[in-house]
């Protein structure tokens, strides 16, 4: 085999790897797994998100339906914000869903599960989702264990 060869194959691994790296990042940042863009908004208040970020996912019985576009604090309720993308495909939400926000596992990240209501009428663009239940956060918990236990 000849350098020019070598230096071609090398050159070839190094994109392959690059392209790799890419892919990999992609797929931690949940930037594949939902395209966005064709779904409707909603939004939901919540006293603690934890460590929801931006991008997580939105599931309803374990399949991802949206993902979390924002999170803003809303001074005047003094809570979390959050607006939603929901899939046009799942445009049947009722509105009494709830929205609570639960881990992947015992450290994992943070997404919001729905849980669909009773009613006839379903969510639409800009509406509120009014049932939410906060995050865990491990730490309270684990603050709260604490205290428990050093007060005996």
């Amino acid at each position: 085999m000849t350098t020019r060869s070598i230096e071609i194959l090398v050159g070839l691994f190094i994109a392959a790897g690059c392209a790799a790296l890419l892919v990999l990042a992609m797929k931690v940042s949940n930037l594949t797994d939902f395209s966005g863009g064709n779904g409707y908004q909603v939004y939901a208040y919540f006293n603690d998100i934890g460590g929801l970020k931006i991008n997580a996912p939105v599931t309803a019985a374990g399949v991802q339906v949206g993902r979390v576009d924002a999170i803003k604090y809303d001074p005047k309720n003094f809570e979390a914000k959050v607006v939603m993308t929901i899939n046009d495909k799942y445009h049947d939400f009722p509105v009494d869903s709830s929205a609570s926000i639960y881990t992947a596992g015992l450290l994992g990240a943070q997404y919001i599960a729905l849980s669909p209501g009773a009613s006839e009428q379903a969510l639409k663009n800009g509406s509120r989702i009014q049932y939410t239940q906060s995050a865990v956060v491990l730490e309270k918990i684990i603050g709260q264990l604490m205290v428990k236990l050093t007060s005996k």
